[in-house]
Parts: structure tokens; sequence; C-alpha cells
């Protein structure tokens, strides 16, 4: 993925702790490609990392959590790009913006995620784990879309007024729906790229993600009208 404004700088220990999980990340993502996350174990995504076995379960629960880190991580750049857009941009046109920069090809962090999703069409016992970041990035897009409209941002949980408000929702209901626009984008692209067997291309799925953006933007009510530029 592409590179969001810089980071604070963080301790020797932070960085060694960052490092670690990396490399348990992609241990467990190199090893369940290869293999088949039902023929991987823990034992052997801490061998492959060169990192204890009781170190493993400092970072995560399990191997599918392992491995679904390298969409927590792609999630969690989306958002810092998404943060860095210029104020002057809509939430669509920033989303856009900041999704087409994080799907670079040429980034580590990007082809991760594309071997995940990859992975979750052939391993069903990855869906929990794909709702739980799911649900953990569309509530962080609602902040980030809450702060950027001058909005409340939305806690989860907490009490709710009787009659919610168009402003109450709408950070919500927005970070829903581009999220849900990017999925079915993302999966009809894979779809298409195992049907040809050639490698995703990253302009199709620019073209196409455009489309879904654009459909969002003139009103689901109405399918087909022209679509306004963003």
């Amino acid at each position: 993925m592409g590179h969001a404004a810089a980071a604070p700088a963080v301790g020797r220990r932070e960085r060694k702790k960052q490092a670690t999980r990396a490399a348990l990340r992609e241990a467990a993502l190199r090893l369940c490609v290869r293999h088949g996350v039902e023929n991987v174990t823990v034992e052997q995504i801490a061998e492959e990392a060169d990192i204890a076995l009781r170190t493993f379960f400092n970072y995560f629960s399990s191997k599918e959590e392992a491995v679904m880190a390298s969409v927590s991580s792609a999630a969690e750049e989306l958002i810092a790009q998404f943060r860095a857009r210029p104020r002057s941009e809509s939430v669509l046109r920033a989303f856009r913006e900041a999704v087409l920069v994080a799907m670079d090809d040429g980034d580590a962090v990007s082809r991760d995620h594309i071997e995940v999703l990859r992975l979750i069409r052939k391993a069903p016992s990855l869906v929990p784990q794909q709702l739980v970041v799911l649900a953990a990035q569309e509530q962080a897009l609602a902040e980030a879309i809450a702060e950027r409209v001058g909005l409340p941002a939305p806690h989860p949980g907490e009490p709710q007024a009787a009659e919610p408000t168009g402003d109450s929702v709408y950070p919500v209901v927005c970070a829903a729906a581009v999220l849900s626009a990017l999925r079915v984008v993302l999966d009809r692209w894979l779809q298409q790229a195992a049907a040809s067997d050639r490698p995703p291309s990253p302009a199709l799925l620019a073209r196409q993600f455009d489309v879904a953006i654009a459909e969002l933007a003139t009103g689901l009510d109405r399918p087909g009208r022209s679509r306004p530029r963003l």
C-alpha cells in the first residue's frame, strides 16, 4: 500500500514488537498460502518465523488471527490514507483517493492483503476473524468520517438518542456503505482474475471502484442516473 503521512517516531522496544508481529504475520500467510490454512499449525508458524511458540501467543490467539493480521494492517493503512486526504475533498472523493493510493501492487502490505482475500475464498475458517477485522475497520472509518465532517464520533455501546438524526447516523452509514462497495469490487475483481488466470489488474480495480463510488454518489434509489463528479 502507499504510504500516508509519517508516523510519530517509536522507541526501540516498540519497533522490536512490531517486527516480531510482522514476522509472525508474514510466516502465517506464507505457510497458509503454500499448504492451506487447515494444514498449518501455530507451531509451524513460530518455527518459520524463528520465534518461540510462547511468544506467538503474546501476539495472536490463533493461526487465523495471525493470517488476518495482514488485512488488519491494510485496513489501518487505508484509514491513515483517508485521514491524510485534504479536507477540501468530499468524503467519497477522499475515500476513493485513499483506496487508489492504498491498492499499490508494488507494496508488500497490499500484496499480502490480496493473498489473504484469495485464501478466504478457499478457507471458511478465516471468515469469523475476517468479520472481527471488518467491524473494527468500519468503526475506525466512521470515526475518521465524523472528524472530517465535524460530527461527534460514534461510540458503539453508548446509549443512543431515541430519535436518531441524520447527523448522528451519517458517519456510520457512510462508512458501512463505502466499505461494502469496496468489498464487492474486490470480490468481483478477484473472481475475474481467477477466471482468466492472470494477475489482478490494479487499473481494472480502479475503474470498477470508480463505478461503485459514483453509484453511491448519485444515490441508490435511482440506478443508472448520470454520474456526477465527486
